[in-house]
């Protein structure tokens, strides 16, 4: 699970900003938190704010630490790290990134700062028995290890290079039971939806109903809660060689061949519904195909006790889907403990409902230096739990909202 994230000079963000899981002492939904070293965790997240407020920014810096622990290690000699700080910044200034989160029940603390596109600092801890233990810190190129792992990065020194992450040389060169723990979290564990990321969620969720019967129920039996009409689909996977009229003729004679030697899958999907079927994915509308894309990947997050990361998720969706799926998340039992944190402008899950206080959060752009301010509903004086968040939103009493206070007749008129 994610405890929190803290971050700064990265696109819009300038100074450093905080977004944390652990919940207030709001003691509502009490059953959906999850209590670890003397605190309790929540399920689930949403942030608002305006266009432009930097909600995608803060998601994109998540996935951003994410790539660079699973593929800084393939950086080579001279290549730079695609550091994005802010304007008023620069690659001068360091863009820091922190994040704490537990995995196999202990808790990590990973972060680095990046200054003229290389890395200037490094860190990795955790916590048996809730206390705080080294693994390593990294100044530059200087690395300094905990007492208990004394000679077992020896061979992961020998690749680290100023434009790669030493977790990540570490975690391909060593066997540090830590180490691939932490790695495995960013691997499996946190997901990002989102910023290109959900391109290959159909083909997952196609493969999976069709070998996973169980999960195609699951799947099925959500979408006639929603009263889609859709009884059934068919999804059959078979081999077959490609012919040589069938390639693009832009490939080349090399590539050519080496599809014309092997079998590839042809994936049919049929929906049916009391009188007809579809192709799903040439006949379908967008939000049906939205659903069966994301369901296969929500239920895998929410069994196996995943992180989801979402930027707009109801993009294409209509807001009773959207709640439905907000619904299926928060109330599926599991064994494990599942997190949702999305970024929204849909007002109407702002919901008494789905979140409390300690759950939404807003961000807005300062006025001095347009950068991103990110704070929690729970910050804000004066709001009680009650509260219908939604219409006090609209109105403005939070802030991160557009206020469109322009006399438009008047700006037409001089047209």
């Amino acid at each position: 699970m994610l405890l929190e994230f803290a971050c700064s000079n990265h696109k819009s963000i300038r100074k450093e900003i905080l977004f944390s899981t652990l919940a207030s002492k709001d003691t509502t939904y009490a059953d959906r938190t999850y209590a670890i070293a003397g605190n309790k965790v929540l399920k689930s997240a949403v942030i608002y704010g305006a266009n432009g407020s930097g909600k995608s920014n803060f998601v994109d810096a998540i996935a951003f630490v994410k790539n660079l622990v699973l593929n800084s290690i393939r950086h080579g000699p001279g290549q730079g790290i695609a550091q994005h700080p802010h304007k008023l910044e620069g690659f001068i200034k360091e863009s820091s990134y922190r994040i704490q989160f537990v995995t196999n029940n202990v808790r990590y603390v990973f972060g680095f700062s990046l200054k003229n596109m290389l890395v200037s600092n490094e860190y990795l801890y955790y916590f048996p028995n809730n206390r705080q233990t080294k693994i390593f810190e990294r100044s530059e190129e200087k690395v300094s290890v905990g007492s208990k792992f004394k000679g077992k990065f020896l061979a992961c020194k020998d690749v680290l290079k100023p434009n790669r992450l030493f977790l990540s040389c570490a975690a391909n060169f060593s066997s540090v039971a830590e180490v691939e723990a932490t790695y495995a979290f960013f691997n499996n564990e946190l997901i990002i939806y989102g910023l290109g990321s959900q391109d290959n969620w159909m083909n997952y969720s196609v493969y999976m109903m069709n070998s996973h019967p169980q999960l195609k129920a699951a799947v099925l039996a959500f979408l006639n809660d929603l009263d889609t009409g859709i009884k059934d689909i068919n999804v059959s996977i078979k081999k077959k060689k490609l012919e040589a009229g069938e390639l693009p003729p832009f490939l080349s004679d090399e590539f050519k061949n080496v599809l014309l030697k092997n079998n590839v899958d042809t994936i049919s999907a049929k929906v049916r519904y009391e009188q007809f079927e579809t192709d799903l994915l040439q006949e379908e509308s967008a939000g049906i195909k939205k659903l069966f894309a994301i369901l296969c990947p929500f239920i895998d997050i929410i069994v196996n006790g995943k992180v989801l990361i979402c930027d707009e998720l109801e993009s294409g969706l209509h807001e009773a889907i959207m709640y439905g799926l907000l619904k299926l998340f928060i109330n599926t039992p599991s064994d494990k403990f599942a997190q949702l944190i999305l970024t929204s402008h849909e007002t109407g899950l702002l919901n008494l409902e789905l979140f409390r206080r300690d759950q939404i959060w807003f961000t807005e752009l300062t006025k001095e230096d347009r950068a991103t301010d990110l704070y929690s509903l729970a910050e804000i004086k004066s709001v009680r739990k009650e509260e219908n968040f939604a219409k006090g939103y609209i109105a403005g009493r939070y802030g991160a909202i557009p206020m469109l206070n322009l006399n438009f007749a008047d700006i037409v008129a001089k047209i």
